[in-house]
């Protein structure tokens, strides 16, 4: 048990290691490039800004914007990849698609919308609230101490500093508790099952 434990561990730390090393080395690239990566992002209701949509988590507006969503990205990814690849998966797309979609419904005209933080919120609120679906004690536990840690963040989700997407951190936010709802409610009906 303690070795299969400590092999989800692993897998868990270096997928995660390897999804932020992979932001690392596409803001290398446009670095290297002038910044000219950072033009894909989301553009609210502009049909081509619609690729942003897939492409916008994966950039960043400098190495300061990406220092700041490394540390949320590298605890909550992993904590959800204890769970496994496939979850970690299945959560990400969600937040990632209603993240975007909503970003490019709701942003503001003629602005632009990069960075991890949409996966950040999505995956903390995925967190928060899984438990509560799933009804497991100990994911309600962590919930909890991940709301007093990092609770504060979800001020986030609001309006106000200039130049932050807020509408990235509500949409990634209301995907993470899309995702909560559904893979929570499925866990809770598998568990149910009696083997026959």
């Amino acid at each position: 048990m303690n070795d299969r434990v400590g092999s989800r561990g692993l897998t868990a730390l270096v997928t995660i290691g390897s999804f932020v090393a992979l932001l690392y080395l596409v803001e290398l690239v446009d670095t290297l490039d002038a910044h000219r990566l950072d033009g894909g992002g989301v553009r609210p209701r502009e049909a081509d800004g619609l690729d942003g949509i897939a492409f916008a988590p994966l950039l960043h507006a400098g190495w300061g914007h990406l220092l700041a969503n490394t540390v949320p990205l590298l605890v909550f990814g992993f904590l959800i990849l204890l769970a496994g690849v496939r979850r970690w998966l299945e959560v990400t797309a969600v937040v990632w698609v209603v993240g975007g979609a909503g970003t490019w419904l709701t942003g503001p005209p003629h602005t632009l919308h990069i960075g991890a933080s949409v996966l950040a919120f999505g995956w903390l609120v995925y967190l928060l609230l899984r438990g509560v679906f799933s009804r497991r004690a100990p994911q309600v536990v962590l919930g909890l101490v991940l709301l007093v840690l990092y609770g504060g963040v979800l001020w986030g989700v609001l309006p106000g500093r200039p130049g932050i997407s807020w509408q990235g951190h509500l949409f990634g936010a209301l995907g993470g508790a899309l995702a909560a709802w559904w893979f929570g409610a499925r866990d809770r009906i598998s568990s149910r099952r009696v083997p026959r």
